[in-house]
């Protein structure tokens, strides 16, 4: 059998949304995950294991035309399993003689002195971002030996709907809805660019579609920066709510981390929302043609989703309430 498959490595926040995307164009989809299989459908296959386990990476990528590696394990096991379900994906991708197409963030980049395009100097400041600098490495080397064409897409953090790590997380609708203030781990009033998450799946089936963009590394999409406050403000103008934001302390997410391994690998990303965080994605835009959702249509389409799921978000309890 010739290979025809679009192989997806994660059903999370972008897996899921990108399988959406191509069986919109008609390719059959393999969605695997290390948890539980979901239901199958039509031209979509659910396969379930470790992609660390080679024998089964193997597996998982059969007769794939392209592997997405969209895998992200908590930050707290970041040290342990980032670079091991890499080399899954790679191998997978090999021995299928398939694309490989990953998904990427900024931390390689550190503090950032301006806006951050795809040459920009590798300089991370954070133990994550260092890690980041290795697996970026371990991917485009592998292209250079001639043993998997790769491309890398890179995104700032998400914004967008159904999105329980991000900045409009069920937490922040818990918050706007009970008229309480929303968090940002910084600055809310600092420069910061966001990715609508429906924009970074669609920019992935582009660059796995396209051969010109093996071998390097692309910003995806991404509306012009704005304020962490601005962008909460649109979408409480579209929800008819006053919503505001507070600045979470340092002190007090490095107390918090003491009992939660999430907030205390947090503290050293903070610096994202210290200074402007600004992504320049104008290559993308000259190569493939388009750019982002427009931030009002995007908003709209956040809100129209929150708005139909209002009671999921009664107010709780929790960490910072």
């Amino acid at each position: 059998m010739s290979n025809h498959v679009h192989v997806i490595l994660g059903a999370g926040q972008i897996g899921s949304r990108l399988a959406e995307v191509l069986l919109a164009k008609g390719h059959p989809v393999r969605l695997v995950r290390r948890g539980p299989a979901g239901t199958p459908r039509p031209q979509l296959e659910h396969v379930s294991g470790d992609i660390t386990d080679l024998a089964f990476a193997e597996h998982a990528a059969r007769d794939a035309a392209v592997v997405y590696d969209c895998m992200n394990p908590a930050y707290h096991m970041w040290p342990e399993h980032l670079l091991p379900i890499a080399r899954g994906a790679l191998h997978g991708a090999r021995t299928a003689r398939a694309k490989l197409v990953a998904l990427d963030c900024l931390y390689m980049y550190g503090r950032p002195v301006g806006p951050m395009r795809e040459d920009s100097p590798l300089a991370p400041c954070s133990k994550k971002g260092a890690l980041r600098v290795e697996l970026a490495e371990l991917r485009l080397s592998a292209h250079r030996r001639g043993e998997v064409p790769v491309a890398i897409g890179r995104a700032s953090d998400f914004f967008g709907s159904d999105l329980p790590y991000s900045l409009w997380s069920d937490r922040f609708f818990q918050r706007i809805y009970a008229g309480r203030a929303a968090e940002c781990m910084g600055d809310p009033d600092a420069l910061h660019a966001y990715t609508y998450a429906p924009d970074i799946a669609r920019a992935l089936a582009t660059l796995g579609e396209r051969d010109e963009a093996m071998g390097q590394v692309w910003h995806l999409p991404t509306n012009a920066p704005e304020t962490t406050r601005m962008l909460a403000r649109r979408l409480g103008r579209a929800l008819d709510l006053d919503v505001r934001m507070m600045r979470v302390p340092k002190w007090f997410v490095r107390a918090a981390g003491v009992f939660d391994p999430f907030m205390r690998e947090i503290v050293e990303m903070m610096y994202q929302w210290e200074v402007p965080f600004v992504l320049d994605d104008s290559r993308f835009r000259r190569t493939f043609g388009y750019g982002p959702t427009p931030i009002e249509e995007a908003v709209v389409e956040v809100a129209s989703w929150a708005l139909s799921r209002r009671a999921r978000f009664a107010p709780r309890g929790g960490l910072f309430a």
